[in-house]
This record gives structure tokens, sequence and C-alpha cells, in this order.
């Protein structure tokens, strides 16, 4: 006897076609299954992105140690002025004002000693000025009656604000305490509104004048006392470095132009730092942030209280100018044209250039040795004079180039001589613009020599040790 419940199960609902045959109707899935997959399908997502979001935080984590440190101690300084609020004792002391303990950590605590010791002074001084400033107008407010209190403070009010809006205009003022004009102009502002309606204003103001100390003063000891990042060493890497990109892309710019001529080898194969100069193109701003910071640090490292910050920002400055010719070199490179004579004039010039490129990068080389290791070279006067020859020997080698060049086609005459013409002048001007950059460049190369030999003697650098140096000695007929 067949079972009632396997029949049922096993009917189905169909639909005859004229061609006979039948397509059986599926039931549709109900309303909650839809939202369930919608859902479940949104979950997977963001799971995935979140996933996606905590691979990039690993990778910058381990990519810039420096930044995880910082947020540490950001975290340190945070719960130990939260004990202020959290513990009886302390919190009677501030009173309810603790809380701007916390908010100066928040806001003051930056990723260098510099950058903190910039926002902490500036807040405080900022803050003690516009509260002695707002208790001196509340004074004389209300000494002069109920009538004309509102209208004193209000004067009061325009035109310190006015005065200090102002100040932030003034190139040397922005510069140094912008951030303390800012503060000036909310703390008076807050002081002198508010102490039309509170009767302790004096009290008012000491603790949060106080609570702002404590919470600098801990940005400040953490920020200098647990793993340090000093701006006036990042400007110092900073410059350093740009000079070996530098001279990486200048020399990877002539290799590469000269490469036809040449075999590549592992030794001279220029690699992707042949873009290194766009580097030093882009660190005005970063230079500039640095130097200012960095004036504000005490002294640490090989650097004094006084270092010559400024000097760097003229080294940098004489980089970029050298960068822009290196920039000039690459369009010529690109916009060369095949003509027939370019082959000629180029194996024509090829030794000149290379070897004032060997002298100029070696220069770059040498004085980002110089920077890095705070030691006068003693090989930097042989290697200006050696690149001021090369320089010499590439324009007599200029000037020795035909009007025309004469290039032979690979077709072959009845009389055995292959067939030439005059390659025109305009055809070979990207070449001769590369040469006279690379003279120009040279010429570069001797200001930015001059910049860091100006700093040597600010800082009075000591002599490099000489025991692996080469000493130039000149001969008798060297220039002086």
């Amino acid at each position: 006897m067949v079972n009632e419940k396997d029949v049922s199960g096993n009917l189905h609902w169909g639909i005859n076609v004229p061609d006979g045959t039948t397509n059986v109707l599926v039931p549709e899935s109900g309303i909650v299954d839809k939202v369930w997959l919608e859902l479940k399908g949104v979950l997977g997502g963001l799971r995935l992105e979140v996933w996606r979001f905590l691979l990039k935080a690993w990778d910058l984590g381990v990519a810039e140690p420096k930044k995880v440190i910082h947020a540490l101690k950001v975290g340190l300084a945070l719960s130990i002025v939260s004990l202020f609020y959290y513990m009886r004792s302390l919190y009677e002391s501030v009173g309810g004002n603790a809380m701007w303990a916390v908010m100066t950590v928040v806001v003051v605590f930056e990723s260098t000693v510099g950058a903190t010791l910039y926002k902490s002074i500036n807040r405080a001084a900022g803050t003690f000025l516009a509260g002695s400033l707002g208790l001196g107008v509340h004074w004389i407010a209300y000494k002069s009656g109920e009538k004309l209190e509102p209208i004193i403070i209000g004067i009061s009010v325009f035109f310190f604000a006015s005065a200090a809006t102002f100040s932030r205009f003034i190139p040397s003022v922005k510069s140094r305490f912008d951030y303390g004009a800012l503060i000036f102009i909310l703390t008076f502002s807050l002081v002198s509104v508010s102490g039309y309606r509170v009767g302790e204003l004096s009290e008012l103001a000491y603790d949060r004048l106080s609570t702002i100390g404590i919470g600098t003063s801990f940005c400040i000891l953490i920020s200098m006392l647990f793993y340090p990042t000093w701006a006036g060493d990042e400007l110092h890497r900073l410059i350093y470095r740009n000079l070996e990109k530098l001279a990486d892309s200048l020399d990877g710019h002539v290799l590469e132009y000269f490469k036809d001529n040449e075999a590549v080898t592992e030794d001279n194969c220029p690699t992707k730092e042949i873009k290194g100069y766009k580097c030093v193109l882009d660190s005005k701003a970063t230079e500039d942030n640095w130097a200012k910071l960095a004036r504000w640090e005490p002294a640490h490292g090989s650097f004094n209280f006084k270092h010559p910050w400024k000097q760097y920002l003229k080294i940098g400055a004489s980089m970029r100018s050298c960068a822009y010719c290196i920039e000039a070199l690459s369009s010529c490179m690109e916009s060369e044209t095949q003509a027939a004579g370019i082959g000629q004039l180029k194996k024509h010039l090829s030794n000149a250039c290379k070897t004032t490129n060997k002298y100029s990068s070696g220069i770059l080389r040498e004085l980002a040795k110089t920077i890095k290791t705070m030691t006068k070279s003693t090989d930097m006067g042989s290697l200006v004079w050696e690149m001021n020859n090369a320089v010499q020997e590439l324009q007599n080698s200029l000037k020795s180039v035909p009007i025309g060049l004469i290039a032979p086609t690979p077709e072959d005459t009845d009389d055995g001589k292959g067939e030439s013409f005059i390659t025109p002048v305009v055809e070979v001007l990207p070449v001769t613009t590369l040469v006279s950059l690379l003279i120009e460049n040279a010429a570069r190369i001797n200001g930015i020599v001059d910049a860091v030999n100006e700093l040597a003697g600010q800082v009075e650098m000591k002599p490099a040790l000489q025991e692996n140096s080469k000493q130039y000695k000149p001969s008798s007929d060297t220039p002086h």
C-alpha cells in the first residue's frame, strides 16, 4: 500500500505547452529568505572590507613603526592625565576642570618633539596671556559700573580679537606663534564673556591654566623621554637622502641616454631611482615644516640648540635648482628624434658627458656623506676641480661638432661607397640641449657645494678621517 506522505512529497505543479513538453513550476522563496540572503551578502562584504583595512593598517605599522609608537605614547599620556578625573584626591585639587587636561593632550601631542613643544608652549603662553588680560578687563569693567560693564567687555573682545587675528597674517608671527594667537583669541573670548555671568572668575581661570599646564607637561615629558622623534633629525635625514636620490637620478638619466654606445651591466643598469629627482622637487613643504619645528627643540645628538636649521633650507633650494635641470634633461630624452646623424653625435659626445656625470654625481654623494656624518670631506676639492675640468672638455667637444653631420645610408652605391646626406641641425637640437643641461647642472652643483660648505663653517665640522680617503694633490698648473 502506497504511503500518503510519499505521494504528496512527489507531487508538483506543471504547465503543458503546445510542443508537448511540461514546465515544472518551482515555488518562489519567501520574503524572509530574500532578506536573509541580502543581509548575508552585506555582512560578507563588510567583513571583507574590515579585513582589508586591518591588513593595510598592519602594513603601515610594519613600514613605519614610528607611527605605532606615537599612537602608544598618546594613549599613555591620556591614561596618566585621566587619573586626575578618576582619583578623588587629584580631582579635588583641580576641580571640575580636569577635563581641560585631557583636551590639552588630544590637541597638543604631536608626532615629533618639536611639534609638541611648539603647540605646548603656544597653548600655555596664549592661555596665560589671554587669561591675564581677561581678568584685567573684567576688573576694569566691574569697577566701571553695571551699565558700562557689557560695553567695555564687548569693546575689549572686539579690539583684542581683531588685533590677534591680524597678527596671524604677519610672517614672523605666523611661522612661530600662529597656534598661540588662535588660543589667545579663544581663551580671551571665553574668559571675558563667561566672566560677565560667573562670580569666581579668578578661580576658574586658575583651574583652567593649571590643568592645561599639567596636560602640556605630560605631553612634553612623554614625547622627549619615550622613543623621541626629533624634527631636526627628520630634516637632517631628508636632506642627505635627497642628495643621494639626486645623484642616482642623474646617473640613471645619463646612462639611459648613452646606453646604445655601452653595454648595460649590473653595475651601471639604471633602476626606478631614475625618477628620484621628483622627490626633491616635492619636498619643499616638508623641509619648511621640519625646519620650523626643529627650532623649538632642545639640544640633542649632534645638534645644539642654536643649530642653523635655516641653512638646510638653502641647501634644499639649491638641490631643487639642480632637480629642475634634471627634469629638463629628462624632457630632452623623451623628445629625441631618430635622425640618422643622432648616433654619430651621441658617440662624439658620449665620453665627455659620462665623465662630467661621473664627477657631478660623485660630488652629490660626497655632499650627502658630509651631511650624514657631519664631517668635512677631504676629497671635495679634488672632485670639484675634476668636474670643472670635465665640463671644460665637454664644452670643447660641443664646439667641435660641425653644423651638419654626415651619416652613411645602409644602401651601397655601384662604386662601393655609401650615400651620405646632411642631417638638419633642428633634429640634433635635443642632444645639444642635453649637453648644455649637463653643463648647467654642474654649475648648479657648485651652488650646492657652497651651501654645504657654509653649513660646515657654521657648525664647525671637523675633517673626516683620512685613513681611507684619497688626497688630491694639485699640480703646478692647477688653478686656485
